[in-house]
């Protein structure tokens, strides 16, 4: 359930560490019950904004608001609506992924079985390793978990599927589209345009500490001529395009180029299409990249229109 109260608000803040400005009098609305992208290369300033959000670091002037409420003097209030995976999410290696659960369950006061967070990430099998053995996509899904705890309101994610294989940031991208669907607002953060596009509805653009575009993220891709281009490494080196791959309604072209399978897609929401034909064709994807529609290009179409 959304009301008119923006989930987010930045009003002027500024962000300095001694002689470095991180944020320079940047403002910013979420709007209740979106997905909004927070883009923007390593060193703009994203980690400090969500540090700020979630009050551990307090503005050098602005102020930041989440429901209404100043984080600094309702921390309390707003922490029980807010779920969190930032980006240096650490677990306690001595515990299990079950008992990371049953602690986020206790101090959140939810009475509801730790597994069944588990088992919505993918981590059942691993329950009861010691999440010190964990790999880094485990990492991130644990973390994932934690931060689904008490359906809260506001789930802020900090590069949410960095580190994945294609079938786990599947998944989590799944889950983040549930929970939006049932009223969560979601702040995702993220330095790569490819993964802000599958996932949220509307997005800034941060350079500097300051906010150099906003706009719907198919506005943002409009910016751009034609689709991305996927660049998909395979356990097997290809000899030929799969005819199912082809046959996808979005696919312009596919070829093989050394050892990797190239594929240009009409449009973004093609992409998982693609990496799941790959996956019902039984053909193991090791990794893949987007070669076009980059944030750099983003930002080069923007400084081109308004040098125009």
């Amino acid at each position: 359930m959304t009301d008119d109260t923006p989930a987010i608000e930045f009003d002027s803040v500024t962000q300095t560490f001694g002689r470095i400005t991180a944020l320079s009098n940047l403002s910013l609305e979420v709007r209740s019950g979106e997905k909004y992208g927070f883009l923007g290369p390593n060193g703009a300033g994203k980690t400090t904004a969500i540090g700020l959000l979630l009050n551990f670091l307090r503005p050098t002037d602005g102020t930041v608001r989440v429901f209404g409420q100043n984080v600094q003097s309702n921390e309390l209030g707003v922490k029980s609506r807010t779920g969190a995976l930032p980006q240096g999410f650490t677990p306690y290696p001595n515990l299990t992924g079950r008992e990371h659960l049953e602690f986020a369950c206790s101090v959140r006061e939810v009475d509801t079985d730790p597994d069944n967070f588990l088992e919505r990430v993918g981590l059942s099998d691993a329950a009861e390793q010691k999440a010190g053995e964990y790999s880094q996509g485990m990492t991130r899904r644990l973390g994932f978990a934690m931060a689904l705890v008490g359906e809260p309101d506001l789930l802020i994610l900090d590069e949410p599927i960095a580190g994945l294989d294609p079938g786990g940031a599947g998944r989590i991208r799944e889950l983040i589209h549930e929970q939006n669907e049932r009223g969560a607002t979601v702040f995702v953060s993220s330095h790569q345009l490819a993964q802000v596009e599958t996932i949220c509805d509307r997005a800034g653009i941060i350079s500097e500490g300051t906010m150099v575009a906003e706009a719907s993220v198919s506005e943002l891709q409009a910016r751009i001529d034609g689709g991305p281009r996927l660049a998909i490494t395979l356990e097997d080196e290809p000899t030929s395009v799969p005819d199912a791959v082809m046959a996808i309604k979005g696919v312009e072209d596919a070829w093989i180029d050394e050892n990797r399978m190239m594929v240009n897609c009409e449009s973004a929401s093609v992409r998982t299409d693609v990496l799941v034909a790959f996956e019902e064709a039984g053909i193991e994807v090791i990794d893949f990249e987007t070669e076009r529609a980059s944030l750099e290009d983003v930002f080069a179409a923007y400084a081109d229109t308004e040098s125009t």
